[in-house]
């Protein structure tokens, strides 16, 4: 038997250009989506955090307020997952990135409750509730639309649409569909499998940097070429990423198990948001929110912090999101875990100034993201993109293997409807 008769059968074209026209327009829905998510969550982010403040006379990010609005947050959220149809759909600790659809009903209040964690200072990004929201609804009007077409591929189109919206650039969004299909192995060749889902993930990018101008850039030091002093620097802080990770990772089931005590979900996230509260009181406003703008302040001017604050902000961001994705908050993982990863780094940096803050960042994010998402392909882009600087890629690579060894075949940041995690 000669290797041609292994190779996959091509999709003759006739059958991938009708798929062009919806996935441009899954694809730029999807961007649309998230960008009017983002605008009202820092509408609503502005009254909680300036206006109300202002108008009461209390400062903006003081404790007593932290804890105020944290604790009203999970309040608000418990009450939309208790009352509105819906109820924001399973329990978020269960789900993934990118999942099944849900039913096009669970919408409405999975997005309630996003905005509301977004604005009021939850440590989540929106990539999981967005993705999820985006999915149901494709699967739901793409099926009405085109009947008897594959409910697959329409999640396919909306989860690519997503991430390419989410990180400004299609390849992510390529990236995490390969590893996907990896998994569920299918017949025909690789290129035609992702032919729409790519010109989804591109019309999703191209919307939202046309309208938004995302960049995930930290402006960080070059490296000016690399030398042999930053391979075993960046192997080690990869590493340390990682088993910070898995640390939260590890405690992930008991936390869950705490507020699932709890026997209602307003309880168990106004408790939630309560202790966020008391952790945003520790770490500072940085560690509040997603994580995304407060890295940039981070790297700005890392020498306006001691290595012990990047410690106890890297200690308590780990904590913040630990406590908001096990308390029943609807968000992602990915962009706190970025907040961890530059946190931990520079606080190598700063403690071994033999480290180049730029290595220290990367690999750090590396390790934690794998740790957290487990994807390889995904948080090997994620931290390349913070440096702009080719050099980063090769030790990248090589840190990226001793990380993965501690972090394979070990339990996951996913819970099964019993609570005992994914491996």
């Amino acid at each position: 038997m000669t290797t041609t008769d292994h190779a996959p059968v091509a999709t003759p074209a006739r059958v991938l250009l009708p798929l062009i026209v919806p996935a441009v327009v899954v694809g730029v829905a999807s961007s649309l989506l998230l960008l009017g998510l983002t605008e009202l969550s820092q509408q609503l982010k502005g009254v909680l955090w300036e206006i109300l403040p202002d108008a009461i006379g209390i400062g903006r990010y003081s404790v007593p307020w932290m804890i105020a609005v944290l604790t009203a947050t999970g309040l608000a959220v418990g009450l939309v997952v208790w009352k509105v149809p819906g109820h924001a759909g399973p329990d978020p600790a269960t789900t993934g990135l990118v999942d099944p659809p849900m039913p096009a009903s669970v919408v409405p209040s999975l997005l309630l409750t996003a905005v509301l964690g977004l604005a009021g200072g939850v440590s989540l990004g929106p990539e999981n509730p967005i993705t999820a929201a985006n999915i149901a609804l494709a699967a739901w009007l793409g099926g009405k639309a085109m009947r008897g077409s594959d409910a697959e591929l329409w999640a396919a189109l909306a989860a690519a649409g997503t991430v390419g919206a989410l990180f400004g650039t299609p390849v992510a969004a390529a990236l995490i569909l390969t590893e996907s299909m990896a998994s569920r192995p299918a017949p025909g060749a690789l290129w035609d499998k992702l032919f729409a889902p790519l010109i989804a993930g591109g019309a999703g990018s191209l919307t939202t940097v046309l309208i938004a101008h995302p960049t995930f850039d930290l402006d960080l030091p070059a490296l000016s070429g690399s030398n042999w002093g930053d391979v075993p620097a960046a192997l080690a802080v990869a590493s340390l990423g990682a088993l910070v990770g898995m640390a939260a990772v590890y405690s992930f089931p008991y936390a869950h198990a705490v507020f699932r005590k709890l026997g209602h979900p307003v309880l168990a996230i106004t408790a939630g948001g309560l202790v966020l509260g008391l952790l945003g009181a520790l770490g500072g406003q940085l560690t509040l929110f997603k994580g995304l703008e407060e890295v940039k302040v981070l790297a700005a001017d890392p020498s306006g912090w001691s290595s012990g604050q990047f410690a106890l902000m890297t200690v308590v961001k780990l904590a913040a999101l630990t406590i908001a994705a096990t308390c029943g908050f609807r968000g992602g993982r990915i962009f706190p875990s970025i907040f961890v990863g530059v946190a931990l780094g520079l606080g190598v940096s700063a403690l071994v100034p033999e480290v180049h803050p730029t290595v220290a960042v990367v690999c750090a994010v590396l390790g934690v993201l794998l740790a957290i998402t487990r994807q390889g392909w995904l948080s090997l882009f994620t931290a390349a993109v913070l440096a702009a600087d080719p050099h980063v890629l090769p030790l990248l690579c090589i840190a990226l293997l001793p990380a993965w060894l501690l972090v394979t075949g070990r339990p996951q940041m996913q819970l099964h409807d019993d609570g005992t995690p994914l491996r």
